[in-house]
């Protein structure tokens, strides 16, 4: 006769809180899948900002990132969105690039592009018609610089290579 036997899973203890338990690890398959896992749990950070909120951030590789640029209206009105638009309209065939709505405050707007791994922001304010420059700002440093609308496809261009 062939018996089947399972022997009982392994188990490990916990001195420090006196518990034993099952350890497990996952363990992908050789491919894609398992280098897209890695890549996503090694970018994904928890950060504590000065006012003591958390800011979630998605550190992908700026080639990697899905969305390379957000283009942000500051507001609603002083023809700042059809200003943003032609912004987005210019960078659209070379990066992929989100529109944001001013419906929102511009931090909840940085906070959902930092979530999901958007390596660069454009901030288009009341500045902007008069000097034709935007704010740029980095996701990894939330550094912040004035550019010229002109120079926006060289600088995300240098950093994206």
């Amino acid at each position: 006769h062939l018996f089947l036997h399972s022997s009982p899973p392994r188990r490990s203890s916990d001195l420090e809180k006196n518990e034993s338990y099952v350890p497990y690890d996952v363990e992908t398959s050789i491919g894609v899948d398992r280098m897209f896992l890695s890549v996503m749990c090694h970018s994904y950070c928890e950060e504590k900002l000065e006012n003591g909120e958390t800011r979630v951030v998605l550190r992908l590789p700026e080639a990697l990132a899905p969305v390379k640029c957000a283009v942000f209206p500051l507001d609603k009105k002083y023809g700042l969105p059809e200003l943003a638009h032609e912004i987005v309209d210019e960078l659209k065939f070379h990066f992929n690039t989100h529109y944001g709505d001013p419906k929102d405050s511009i931090g909840k707007r940085y906070r959902r592009q930092d979530a999901i791994g958007t390596p660069f922001c454009i901030t288009v304010d009341h500045e902007t018609p008069n000097d034709h420059k935007v704010t740029l700002r980095y996701r990894d440093t939330m550094e912040q610089e004035r550019v010229a609308i002109s120079d926006l496809r060289s600088k995300i261009g240098r950093a994206h290579v």
